[in-house]
């Protein structure tokens, strides 16, 4: 059984009418509907409103993945509940950073760099398997064109990953590394 903390801001669903449309039980609660459908994950959430933003002690002891979603509360995060995820990330649990998160205090003590990267609002993105025999990539296609999204480009201040899985391609003609793997300590990180 994987024990899974799927965890969220909870912050622009609550404040923006566009986006509680999408995401009416949050985006954690979305992420979390579609994995508790697979037999052998145990999910619970988590939310920055939460006691140590549901991020205690005893929580991370019990979650083998955590799902991290971040975009507006970067510096709002709580240090010390930074480094608590940090040392269960060391010690074996897995994490995947989704969006913002790359700019997470989190990923910062993690990878040591300033996780900055170029950004835009509203373009259109192809999205390359550029590494379809990784685990991750099962059942990707080769290619994944997304309408509108935000341009996140290079220069992506990132160490140098273990597997670039997926590659943004953008119609300004900006790349991004988009889907990439590290090893921190006996921890695995993919940042999506």
């Amino acid at each position: 059984m994987t024990r899974v903390t799927v965890w969220n801001e909870f912050k622009h669903e609550r404040e923006l009418a566009e986006i509680r449309r999408v995401y009416p039980e949050g985006i954690h609660g979305c992420i979390a509907g579609f994995l508790k459908e697979e037999p052998d994950f145990m999910v619970r959430t988590a939310t920055f409103d939460m006691e140590e933003h549901g991020l205690t002690e005893e929580v991370l002891q019990k979650t083998d993945v955590l799902i991290f979603w971040s975009h507006a509360l970067q510096e709002e995060f709580s240090d010390e509940a930074a480094k608590r995820v940090r040392e269960h990330v060391l010690s074996g649990m897995g994490l995947v950073a989704l969006h913002s998160a790359h700019f997470s205090k989190v990923m910062k003590l993690l990878l040591g760099t300033s996780m900055t990267l170029k950004w835009r609002h509203g373009d259109k993105e192809k999205l390359w398997c550029t590494a379809p025999a990784h685990p991750i990539a099962t059942g990707v296609p080769e290619m994944i064109e997304i309408p509108k999204e935000e341009m996140y480009g290079e220069y992506f201040d990132i160490p140098r990953p273990d597997d670039v899985v997926f590659t943004g391609w953008f119609s300004g003609g900006e790349v991004f590394r988009s889907g990439c793997t590290f090893t921190r300590g006996m921890g695995k990180i993919f940042y999506f």
